[in-house]
């Protein structure tokens, strides 16, 4: 994973100051992409996935999703696993979609930002993302587009894939202990009904989290070929 600038900085929201990690690529400007966390907070890996995004020439922001709970990281082996669910049914939802979309405000606001502006998301933040592009915003306020990868809420959010407007790729594993493959097609049906713009990508014999380098999740070969295809898409639809 290369290196890159990174500063942190705060977003003001409601009830205090949003804390965000800006990873800036060697050219110091691009399109945005608000980048979202998985349920362990923003760990080593997320911030990893933000450099390898701000090296293919994109402004990434990294807001602290956690932070209204301490802004905590849980380890990602098995023995972390209860603590990173009891954050997460401790958070205020509604919140966190409010968090995440002042987060995309206030990278388009940032003068190294040049061309649009997309959200991406893991497991928690992949169903963060999705709600953040449905989200009712100002008019050019949402994405232009969105990548979520195995998102955790999206079976329950369904009913909002008609407020989705922009471009989206989605990936899931095929074995996904979380998501059975009925529920994955049911997604899929969901978010590419109507003739909207939705890539659906899934992954025989891949898991949760795949993308995640924890040995309880990772599956190299689904991690390979599911980032090789989101640089491909990124770079159609939020082009450097």
């Amino acid at each position: 994973m290369s290196q890159n600038d990174v500063t942190t900085l705060t977003v003001p929201v409601t009830g205090g100051d949003l804390p965000a990690d800006l990873h800036l690529p060697p050219s110091g400007q691009g399109p945005g992409i608000v980048l979202l966390q998985e349920i362990f907070g923003v760990t080593g890996y997320i911030s990893g996935r933000a450099r390898d995004l701000a090296s293919q020439g994109y402004v990434v922001l990294v807001p602290h999703i956690y932070w209204r709970l301490g802004d905590q990281v849980v380890s990602e082996a098995q023995d972390g696993l209860p603590e990173a669910m009891g954050l997460l049914q401790r958070l205020d939802w509604d919140a966190a979609v409010a968090d995440a979309s002042a987060a995309l405000a206030a990278l388009r606001e940032r003068d190294e930002v040049q061309g649009p502006v997309g959200v991406l998301g893991f497991c928690f933040g992949g169903g963060l993302a999705f709600a953040t592009a449905a989200a009712t915003l100002p008019q050019g306020a949402g994405p232009d587009a969105l990548v979520s990868y195995y998102g955790s809420a999206l079976p329950d959010l369904l009913g909002l894939a008609p407020q989705v407007t922009c471009p989206s790729l989605h990936h899931f594993g095929l074995a996904d202990d979380y998501i059975p493959q009925d529920k994955v097609r049911e997604i899929e049906d969901a978010v590419t009904a109507d003739g909207r713009d939705a890539t659906f990508l899934t992954y025989a014999g891949a898991g949760h989290a795949f993308d995640n380098p924890s040995p309880l999740f990772h599956d190299a070969d689904a991690s390979e070929q599911a980032w090789v295809a989101t640089g491909q898409w990124l770079a159609e639809h939020l082009p450097v």
